[in-house]
């Protein structure tokens, strides 16, 4: 049995093909010849050296003092190789134990370092080509200039800020934010600066679910921790990509909710209620009546109308067998007092009412939250907006 998420088995599935390889193709490994392509695993300053890079070669031959081609940020660069470093035999490239080797030359595939002059700009996961001669330059040249321009990713106006460790990785990361209809303002290679925590509060100005940064093994520069502090823009940053979009979209998925509730607390509510017949305990200076809740829940500060859309008052205060409650839900019998309301002149018993939900209350309501609301809610909103439309037929349109 073999199974990825466990790693039940995987060693074993290795070194079957390893076995198999060494049997079968040893006879068909050769060197190729010509110049060498290769792709920039990573930048970093080593003591004495300066700025170096790791490098794969694929294909082709690599030799000190060859003229290079790198992919860069703003366009490629071109220069000289010094040295060129091969790691011991089974170390790590990245995270070598021992000192790495000075070679003359290297031929594919293998994991060098290089050192040369002009190296700070270079793109992890850019491409690396050998210029076989100084006539083809400009070809090689328009060549990188290419290949990192097919990485470039669509930008928004709005939206998150990704800064990633590699042109592989960075777009990975962005095709992933796009299928799940995330909008990116900046996508870019290196370290969280100062500069893309400001982008970011500038995002988060118009769009506070969107103006954050997602950082994929990268660091955080000491200016900018503090720039995000100080504009609270919150920074996701992980080492792995699944991690990072899955941490995000659950934050996304948290905060829209809690945006959304917010947004739904505020609005005016549809109810209905009965004026229940026998329920006067006062006529007038405030009015107190006995009502059903038929649908929704009323609260005081509410304004009830009847069905012919006029206004019946405001709910001064709601009391469910004498004592004060802050609200009434369907199926309860309350007695309510209502401000500039006459008993007898204004309502009478029997009568319905409608709490009266503002034009825009009720658009956004039925646009927005009608999954929100009961189904009683729901006929209450609909049955108010018809009586609201005799006398102007496009509210609520």
């Amino acid at each position: 049995p073999t199974s990825a998420k466990s790693g039940e088995g995987i060693p074993e599935l290795l070194a079957v093909l390893i076995g198999l390889t060494q049997h079968y193709l040893s006879s068909r490994l050769k060197t190729t010849e010509g110049p060498a392509k290769g792709t920039v695993l990573e930048v970093k300053e080593e003591p004495g050296l300066g700025i170096t890079t790791n490098v794969i070669i694929y294909d082709g031959i690599l030799q000190k003092g060859d003229l290079i081609v790198v992919g860069a940020k703003e366009k490629p660069i071109v220069t000289n190789i010094r040295a060129v470093f091969l790691p011991k035999p089974l170390d790590e490239i990245r995270d070598p134990r021992d000192k790495f080797s000075s070679v003359a030359s290297v031929s594919a595939a293998a994991g060098v370092k290089i050192a040369a002059p002009n190296l700070e700009d270079a793109l992890a996961g850019a491409p690396l080509y050998a210029v076989p001669s100084e006539d083809r330059l400009e070809e090689y040249v328009k060549l990188v200039s290419e290949e990192v321009e097919q990485i470039k990713i669509a930008t928004d106006f709005d939206g998150v800020v990704l800064k990633t460790d590699a042109l592989g990785s960075l777009e990975a990361i962005a095709e992933s934010l796009k299928r799940n209809q995330v909008p990116i303002k900046l996508a870019d290679v290196g370290d969280v600066s100062r500069r893309d925590v400001t982008e970011a509060g500038i995002v988060k100005e118009r769009d506070p679910l969107h103006g954050v940064i997602l950082a994929f093994n990268v660091k955080v520069l000491p200016d900018a921790e503090e720039e995000a502090r100080n504009r609270d823009v919150r920074i996701f940053n992980e080492k792995t990509i699944y991690s990072l979009i899955d941490d995000y979209l659950a934050w996304l998925k948290q905060e829209d909710e809690a945006r959304l509730d917010e947004e739904f607390s505020r609005l005016v509510k549809p109810a209905k209620v009965k004026f229940l017949p026998g329920y006067v305990f006062r006529k007038a200076k405030p009015a107190v009546i006995g009502v059903e809740v038929l649908a929704g829940k009323i609260k005081p500060k509410q304004v009830l109308a009847k069905v012919d859309g006029r206004n019946v008052g405001e709910i001064l205060q709601i009391q469910d067998k004498g004592k004060a409650a802050s609200e009434a839900t369907i199926g309860s019998e309350v007695a309510v007092s209502l401000g500039k309301t006459v008993v007898g002149r204004h309502i009478h018993e029997g009568e319905l009412f409608y709490v009266k939900v503002p034009e825009s209350h009720a658009k956004v309501l039925l646009t927005k939250f009608e999954d929100r609301l009961m189904p009683e809610e729901i006929e209450a909103l609909n049955e108010f907006i018809q009586i609201m439309r005799v006398e102007s037929p496009f509210w609520a349109a």
